[in-house]
């Protein structure tokens, strides 16, 4: 069994995680808005996303550096971004949200129980709550994917995804999770230069017509919503049970509706309040121990 974090207070902790949702919902508002309205491209919003990232995180590596396990950090966030990029050229919201959550969720699971973590019946159902209010929201806007290149995309993403987090929540039996600064700094570094290469590979003149609005919509989900949040969800994760890491992630659609309503003026409607309740009753329940 990965060895436990240090106690944080319930009030802390609760922050870091209300922080790191906050910044999940931006980096999917912020994605839409720079690759759906062809501001940017798929393959220059990621380079420029992990590369401001790196660069806004740069200062922690003076903690420790990059160490030999990193690596495995910086190739899941970089698998992560790019898919999740790629796919959204294709995919709908709704439908890209529903796969990305579902791999999430079945990798956390399905790796965390190999490692040997027991969470018990009552987290489990809340889990499966949880799931069942993100697609109750969901539903009416995902469809059946007509490009099933772009779900297998989105799908690598969310498996990706997963295997980030458990690697922020521990590293492995008789690891601890480190530095959430530090080692968030030497995932974004290295994960930019393989960013950088695809690039190249995909159309190396795509970023000269990219837009300055697209340009800085990528800068700004690099250096706040992707690395400034991944921060606290690193530090977060650590504390957390295996099935609330997996529920506490299926806030972020509610919470990306609830921005949208505060700065697009988007209507609050029922679906979304009862989507939210069964969301946040899922997640109270699976911190209920056995």
């Amino acid at each position: 069994m990965p060895e436990t974090a240090p106690a944080m207070r319930p009030s802390v902790l609760l922050m870091l995680g209300v922080l790191a949702i906050l910044a999940f919902a931006g980096n999917s508002l912020i994605a839409r808005a720079a690759i759906g309205s062809g501001a940017i491209d798929a393959g220059g919003y990621t380079l420029v996303r992990l590369a401001s990232g790196a660069l806004v995180l740069l200062p922690f590596l003076k903690r420790g550096g990059i160490e030999a396990g990193d690596w495995r950090g910086g190739l899941s966030l970089f698998v992560y971004a790019a898919c999740f990029s790629f796919a959204y050229i294709a995919l709908p919201a709704g439908t890209g949200a529903l796969v990305l959550f579902a791999c999430v969720q079945a990798t956390i699971m399905a790796i965390g129980i190999a490692r040997g973590e027991r969470p018990g019946w009552v987290a489990i159902a809340g889990l499966f709550l949880a799931l069942g209010g993100a697609g109750w929201l969901l539903a009416p806007v995902a469809r059946v994917p007509e490009d099933a290149f772009a779900a297998l995309l989105m799908a690598a993403a969310g498996a990706a995804w997963g295997i980030y987090t458990l690697l922020g929540k521990a590293s492995g039996p008789g690891e601890r999770s480190g530095d959430p600064a530090r080692r968030t700094a030497a995932n974004f570094l290295l994960a930019t230069p393989l960013a950088a290469a695809l690039y190249l590979v995909a159309d190396p003149d795509a970023l000269n017509s990219a837009t300055d609005r697209g340009i800085a919509l990528a800068a700004a989900a690099g250096a706040i919503t992707s690395g400034l949040g991944y921060v606290a969800w690193y530090a977060a994760a650590p504390r957390l049970g295996l099935a609330t890491v997996a529920a506490v992630q299926l806030a972020t659609p509610v919470a990306a509706a609830l921005i949208a309503a505060a700065v697009l003026a988007e209507p609050l409607t029922l679906r979304l309040g009862v989507a939210a309740a069964l969301i946040v009753g899922g997640i109270v329940l699976t911190f209920r121990r056995r």
